[in-house]
């Protein structure tokens, strides 16, 4: 009997509180639905976009120095990240021994010249000694002796090792006195005035650089029009130095990543960059009249994107869109919308395909100028 009290008591309450609990989501509710709700148009305007790649830094010209001689390091000329001239000699190996079989070649093409030169005289006058063939092979002997010597100079000149141009000593891979053989590796030479930033850039950008932005300047290079290239550094700073808007294109695509290798030039006279650095390259080009809206007038459903698009009759309608670029908070929209469409800036969560809504139109100067909240 007291139960059955207990459970009429407590159905009471219940009846009671959920009127009160349903009047609370019946006013959160009108007061979501009576929201107001922000149309505004797409913009054409001039913008800048940018474009951000990975770089590799080299060096114009960065070579391997080898021993051209077998031997000992008599002496070494020069310090690891020393800068060099062309011509300045880097390395030497035991020249004393190359020199001395230079000479004994030198002396012997001496002899030879001096056997032909008394040959051809008892080849001469009224009652020759000799005949002219054996006066032809002491020629072709001297001429023997003669290219002896010259390769034994040669072979002194490669215990000189050389600078080929102007730029840097890397490590040194040898210490003096060690024993190198032919080909052994002693250190390597970059030439840093002029740095090679290499780049992949996708085939789809590769078109657009070239389907009226880019101009062709003959062999690989391509100038990039209305753009301006920019490099960033590992430590967020850019460089100073530009490289204009031509790049280089090389001759074929990365089959496995879609991809082809751009290279900018940048001049390096301060020597900051050094063969090996990494950065970011940025591409600023000026789109003209370009199609913009604010990114929170998206929204995204299986990785594409849509705006709701207001009808003369205030019907709402979704129309998939077409972003060519993201900038900060705004949207470059290739294709699905113009400047004559109307579309929700606020509320874009609020409605569904064929609801009829009133609104507040925000000129599209305005919403761009305002921009707080990203795509829902």
């Amino acid at each position: 009997m007291k139960a059955s009290r207990i459970s009429a008591l407590i159905l009471a309450l219940t009846s009671l509180a959920l009127p009160a609990c349903q009047g609370t989501h019946a006013e959160e509710h009108s007061h979501q639905k009576h929201h107001p709700i922000v149309v505004t148009s797409p913009l054409a305007k001039d913008v800048i976009i940018t474009q951000p790649y990975v770089c590799q830094i080299h060096s114009r010209r960065h070579i391997e120095v080898k021993a051209l001689e077998e031997g000992y390091l008599e002496a070494i000329t020069v310090k690891e990240g020393q800068a060099v001239k062309e011509g300045d000699v880097l390395f030497r190996v035991i020249p004393a021994l190359y020199k001395a079989k230079w000479d004994a070649e030198v002396a012997e093409a001496e002899f030879a010249r001096v056997e032909y030169e008394q040959t051809k005289k008892l080849a001469t006058g009224d009652r020759p000694v000799v005949s002219q063939t054996e006066v032809t092979l002491y020629q072709a002997k001297l001429a023997k002796a003669q290219a002896k010597a010259k390769l034994a100079e040669v072979e002194f000149g490669f215990t000189e090792v050389k600078a080929q141009f102007d730029g840097i000593i890397d490590r040194l891979h040898q210490q003096q006195g060690s024993l190198v053989g032919k080909g052994d590796l002693l250190t390597t030479l970059s030439d840093n005035q002029v740095m090679w930033v290499y780049f992949n850039v996708p085939e789809a950008r590769y078109f657009e650089f070239n389907n009226g932005r880019g101009k062709s300047t003959g062999d690989s290079r391509l100038e990039l029009v209305d753009s301006r290239i920019e490099l960033r550094l590992a430590d967020g700073n850019k460089f100073k130095h530009s490289p204009g808007n031509a790049v280089t294109v090389e001759g074929k695509f990365n089959n496995e990543t879609g991809n082809i290798a751009f290279r900018a030039d940048f001049p390096n006279p301060d020597g900051l960059l050094r063969h090996g650095q990494t950065g970011t390259v940025l591409i600023h080009r000026a789109m003209k009249n370009a199609i913009v809206i604010p990114q929170r007038a998206t929204f995204e459903v299986l990785d594409k994107q849509y705006v709701w698009v207001v009808g003369e009759d205030h019907v709402v309608r979704q129309r998939p869109i077409t972003v060519q670029h993201e900038l900060e908070d705004i949207y470059v929209v290739q294709s699905g919308i113009d400047v004559k469409d109307k579309i929700i800036l606020d509320g874009v969560r609020q409605v569904r395909d064929g609801d009829k809504v009133e609104y507040e139109f925000r000129q599209p100067e305005e919403a761009l100028a305002h921009q707080k909240y990203h795509a829902e």
